[in-house]
């Protein structure tokens, strides 16, 4: 590397936002090529930026004095940037692209500051160049194909497409030309040994390297160096590195005689032929070998000069083995020694513009200051981050400038709190250990009216139980003001709603001094679930300031209601009921289910059965969650003939509540069971008919055999049948406990209060308050079979009479 680079953010640097006094500055950019004439114009500056050109030499436009001041002038007439002096961008700017030179333009009375930047474009002004003319290589004749020789590498001071290019080998038979692109050290001729040499057909070798560059046409043109490879004979082995790379990391700043590494090769070679010594290869830069240093014998790599990472942040070392054999035979080896940057160099802050005094009703927003950083490391150890006095109504914002920051207000100012702010801008880069900087300055603020009350939360979400006792306070709003004195002394008041809407607020009372608000009656969750008011909190100054906060109140349940029974109700309204069933039934025989309701929700209104009181525990269970009463086993002849149940109901409230509900289970024949509607009906048809009923006298004396055998198909088909009497109540999905739900939203939250709810296909009777039930008959009876039962059934009615006659 012929040329110190400078950092990528110096390279790179534009213009950025400057606000000063409500005065806007602003950003241009020219470019120019380099090494044009002394007075060429580079731009016009009061056009581009919109400045009145009568008044530059009045309020006095300059260039502001800096490293490249000396380069341009601007005319306080016409407002035009010149060329100074003759520009070469390979002076100003090495090898870094884009060639970017920073002008801060200043206009004073008022002041103003104006960034200019100009890119400063390449030309093909440099012809590539070697440092030698003649290279002399040395090959022995027993090497082979596939052998690399890295050549001395021409040089040219452009940049981008006008630097070195191309290389082109004169025509030979032994000799390929490689480019190896070494990146920002260019392109690398490497010469290619295509086949074996013989020193006795042809002692040496002339050949003609060609460097081209990138111009079109190329305006420098291209560079020659020849190349004599000299036949050595003998010396047959090359020294060997004993490993593949090298590759090492060194701290910026490591002392002189620092050893950076050790390399080694062997040569298989005997005596002076097998002896290795190092060097640095023959195309080592001079920048290379003023840093560093080789040890001749034991292939230590030392530090000679200072390491700086900002100057170059790795090296590429080729370190040559050579044997002391009459021909010297010589390997390359690459080396990448990559610099550690270390935190050397402290931040440094500019305040580039300010504004002293501010009103305390500024904006959010309005800038204070402008801060520009710096920081000469890189990597980590030169990011700066950029923070300010915590706890103050200032904060530091990064612009869209690299390293550029505004202090601009993050929230109201107020002159009667503090009228003066003392900041202290901090900068601190993100290296280990960190360096730090700080730049103090102070803002006065200048007085005007404001401050209004303000409520700690702009919406209220409150949660009161049911059966609150009336007149104790509920909860409480809190509003605070800034200002002092009276100004700052809050009253509270509710709102009164409009119209009809929110009328429980009426019931509502609130403290003046302290926002404590109290409920004048008791709620009823089962009533209002839900009620919405407002709140308002005046100052006492004059004008008097106000706000306003909404209150949601949500009134929440208590087990305040008692299970009701629907099923079974006497005619009296008692829980109680009757049912008849068939002795002959089976175990799971659904003997009756008993229904309620429960008007509180969730938990509360959740209801669960059991068994009270039961005269026989092993005939009869009973589901807890749907009230269904079914037979555990078959009767036997020894059970009672009318079974007392007593079942329980209670919700699930942290105070249970309970009701009870008496079935009475009495057990009767098959025959009873089958025609005891029936039989009823017949016996009034009897009464009717005198005729018939001595008809009936007559056909019972003469066919007593016939009868019979109609009693034993009745008793047979009786048997087979399981929905015997309209009595019974149909299976249905209906659990035991009507249910209802209620949805709401609180905030970010939802809430869903399940509760009692209705069976699919129910219906409440009017006037029942929603307590009664009525159950749709879901019986599918065959009519035809229906027909046969009647006429049977009415026959065996009339046979019964005659007897009982």
């Amino acid at each position: 590397m012929e040329k110190n680079e400078h950092p990528a953010s110096i390279a790179y640097a534009v213009g950025f936002l400057l606000l000063l006094l409500c005065n806007v500055s602003a950003q241009i950019r020219y470019s120019i090529t380099e090494e044009v004439k002394k007075g060429t114009v580079v731009g016009n500056i009061a056009k581009d930026l919109g400045l009145d050109t009568n008044s530059l030499k009045e309020r006095g436009c300059r260039i502001v004095p800096g490293s490249t001041e000396s380069l341009f002038q601007v005319n306080q007439h016409d407002g035009l940037l010149y060329v100074k002096e003759i520009i070469d961008r390979e002076a100003v700017c090495e090898r870094t692209i884009p060639c970017l030179i920073n002008l801060k333009t200043v206009l004073e009375n008022p002041l103003e500051i104006h960034y200019v930047v100009v890119e400063v474009l390449d030309v093909n002004d440099h012809s590539p160049s070697f440092s030698e003319k003649e290279a002399r290589l040395e090959v022995s004749e027993s090497s082979q194909p596939g052998l690399r020789i890295q050549l001395q590498a021409a040089r040219d001071s452009d940049v981008g497409q006008f630097t070195v290019q191309e290389y082109k080998l004169s025509h030979n038979d032994h000799f390929r030309l490689e480019i190896k692109d070494r990146g920002k050290d260019g392109k690398i001729p490497v010469l290619n040994l295509l086949r074996p040499l013989d020193r006795e057909t042809k002692a040496s070798h002339r050949l003609l390297l060609t460097a081209i560059d990138g111009g079109k046409p190329p305006r420098s043109g291209s560079v020659q160096i020849q190349i004599i490879v000299n036949v050595l004979d003998v010396n047959d082995n090359y020294p060997v590195f004993t490993k593949d790379s090298y590759s090492v990391m060194l701290s910026e700043n490591s002392p002189i005689g620092t050893t950076v590494l050790q390399v080694n090769a062997t040569d298989l070679d005997e005596g002076s032929n097998g002896e290795v010594i190092y060097s640095f290869a023959n195309h080592v830069n001079e920048q290379i070998r003023k840093v560093f240093e080789v040890d001749a014998n034991k292939g230590f790599i030392i530090v000679k000069d200072v390491i700086d990472f900002e100057t170059d942040d790795s090296y590429e070392i080729d370190i040559q083995a050579s044997d002391r054999g009459s021909a010297t035979l010589k390997t390359d080896k690459s080396v990448l020694v990559k610099i550690v940057d270390l935190n050397d160099n402290a931040p440094e802050i500019e305040v580039t513009s300010f504004s002293t005094a501010l009103p305390e009703d500024s904006r959010i927003g309005t800038t204070v200051a402008l801060i520009s950083v710096s920081d000469k490391d890189s990597g980590l150890n030169g990011k700066v981050v950029c923070s300010m006095t915590a706890g103050l109504p200032f904060t530091i914002m990064p612009s869209s400038q690299e390293n550029m920051y505004s202090v601009v207000t993050k929230s109201t100012l107020d002159r009667e709190k503090r009228s003066q702010y003392d900041l202290t801008i901090m900068a601190k880069d993100t290296g280990e250990p960190a360096l730090t900087a700080d730049r103090k300055i102070s803002v006065l603020i200048s007085d005007v009216n404001d401050n209004h009350p303000e409520f700690i939360f702009s919406k209220y979400d409150f949660y009161i139980s049911e059966n609150n006792v009336a007149g104790a306070p509920m909860f409480s709003v809190k509003a605070v003001d800034s200002d002092e004195g009276s100004n700052a002394l809050v009253s509270y008041r509710i709102l009164k709603p409009e119209g009809d809407i929110n009328k429980l607020a009426s019931f509502l009372n609130i403290n003046p001094e302290n926002g404590e608000i109290l409920a004048l009656k008791s709620f009823d969750f089962e009533v209002e679930k839900t009620f919405q008011f407002k709140v308002c909190a005046s100052d006492s100054g004059t004008p008097s300031l106000s706000s306003n906060a909404t209150v949601n109140v949500f009134i929440l349940d208590q087990n305040d209601n008692a299970p009701v029974i629907l099923y079974p109700t006497s005619t009296n309204g008692s829980a109680e009921g009757v049912e008849d069933i068939p002795r002959n039934v089976n175990a799971g025989h659904l003997v009756s289910k008993v229904r309620a309701y429960d008007a509180d929700i969730g938990y509360n209104g959740w209801l669960l059965f059991s068994i009270q009181q039961i005269t026989d525990h092993s005939l009869f269970g009973l589901d807890r969650y749907t009230g269904r009463i079914r037979t555990l086993r078959s009767f036997t002849e020894t059970d009672e003939a009318q079974h007392k149940l007593v079942i329980l109901v209670k919700d699930n409230g942290n105070v249970s509540l309970s009701a009870t509900a008496t079935v009475i289970v009495k057990l009767v024949e098959p025959k009873e069971a089958i025609s005891a509607s029936d039989v009823k009906s017949a016996a009034a048809d009897i009464g009717d008919s005198g005729v018939t009923f001595y008809l009936m006298i007559t056909l019972a004396s003469v066919s007593t055999l016939f009868l019979i055998s109609i009693i034993v198909l009745i008793a047979m088909q009786c048997s087979k049948t399981t929905d015997v009497s309209s009595k019974y109540l149909p299976e249905t999905n209906y659990d035991g406990t009507l249910c209802h739900s209620i949805q709401y939203r609180s905030g970010e939250k939802r809430y869903m209060l399940v509760g009692p709810r209705m069976s699919i296909g129910s219906t409440i009777v009017p006037g029942s308050n929603g307590n009664t039930l009525v159950v749709p008959d879901r019986r599918s009876t065959s009519a035809e079979v229906r027909t046969i039962k009647y006429l049977i059934v009415r026959f065996f009615c009339l046979f019964c009479s005659q007897q009982q006659h």
